[in-house]
């Protein structure tokens, strides 16, 4: 197949080098002229994935109408705040998307697919999630992860496209369901950081990832997600890999913190957005509008954007009022 990757982030290059393995004629778009430049004078993109070596093959653009161009199926993965003003330049597009980006837009509470049926509603949107850290896939590590989407078929198009020996694509019809377990982890992947960043241990990450599905899970379930897909591998399964993993992002934000550095010096010192950041505001914001009990999400959002002490934060879920698992 013709395949356009939006994004030269190390998730969509990850992704990328499987699809080429598998046979598929890639074309890699970026607004990002450096990343492209350094693409196509090294064959490498050291800033996103270091190490990867990018295909000879791969078609590199930076003119969007021109990357898409007979593309039978796009795959975006550009960071949330980019999505909307991105995908809305894609036109007509009427096949596949394949959206790898995990984030909920604070304007509209929407996640990614959601955004595309909006602005597109003739395309095929399928979410593609799971514990899939870039550099272990770029590596050939084993990995599976799940495409979920309203369309059975286009489901199995992620998942015929993907099949390699070292990954693995379950498919879901819980495209929703998918797409928050993937957002909502990277807030509780910054809560495990601060954890390790002010010296806890393995007892305080655990009570935090166990408490936190709960909360991951009654929110989705409110919004109309079905309760098992959180205990699947984009919900429970990304949630361990993002928590405990040094290569996380989101968990470095945390444990930056957690040691006392500020997180405005931390957000800029990094190459690629900590997705977890702006997600929390949106969280927090879905939280109340639909009446939710979410008190790990609410604190993570009170430290990231309402600069509230973590030590507060902490004593503030261990003295809430007792009650039942």
């Amino acid at each position: 197949m013709k395949i356009t990757i939006l994004g030269t982030g190390a998730w969509g290059v990850a992704l990328s080098l499987i699809l080429v393995r598998n046979g598929h004629e890639i074309t890699l778009w970026s607004a990002l002229k450096r990343q492209l430049d350094e693409i196509r004078a090294t064959g490498r993109i050291e800033s996103a994935l270091p190490g990867a070596v990018i295909p000879r093959e791969f078609r590199v653009e930076d003119n969007l109408s021109r990357a898409i161009e007979g593309a039978e199926l796009i795959l975006a993965a550009v960071a949330s705040q980019y999505f909307r003003a991105t995908v809305s330049q894609i036109g007509d597009f009427r096949g596949p998307i394949i959206s790898v980006t995990k984030g909920i837009e604070f304007q509209s509470g929407l996640t990614m697919s959601g955004i595309l049926e909006e602005l597109l509603p003739q395309c095929l949107p399928v979410a593609l999630s799971g514990p899939s850290l870039a550099t272990e896939v770029a590596r050939g590590v084993p990995t599976a992860v799940v495409a979920a989407s309203h369309s059975q078929k286009s489901a199995q198009l992620a998942q015929d496209i993907f099949h390699s020996p070292t990954f693995r694509v379950y498919t879901s019809s819980d495209i929703l369901g998918v797409e928050l377990g993937g957002a909502l982890k990277n807030i509780i992947a910054i809560g495990a950081g601060i954890c390790d960043g002010m010296g806890f241990g393995s007892n305080s990450k655990a009570a935090l990832l166990t408490r936190a599905i709960v909360e991951i899970r009654r929110l989705g379930v409110a919004m109309g997600a079905e309760a098992d897909t959180f205990s699947g591998l984009s919900g429970l399964g990304d949630l361990m890999v993002t928590c405990f993993s040094t290569l996380s992002r989101n968990h470095s934000v945390g444990e930056r913190l957690g040691k006392g550095e500020k997180l405005n010096e931390i957000l800029a010192s990094m190459s690629a957005v900590a997705e977890g950041v702006p997600t929390s505001a949106s969280a927090h914001a879905l939280s109340e509008r639909f009446q939710v009990e979410t008190p790990i999400m609410n604190e993570i959002y009170a430290i990231l954007h309402e600069g509230k002490e973590m030590k507060e934060s902490l004593h503030a879920l261990i003295d809430r009022s007792q009650k039942a698992e």
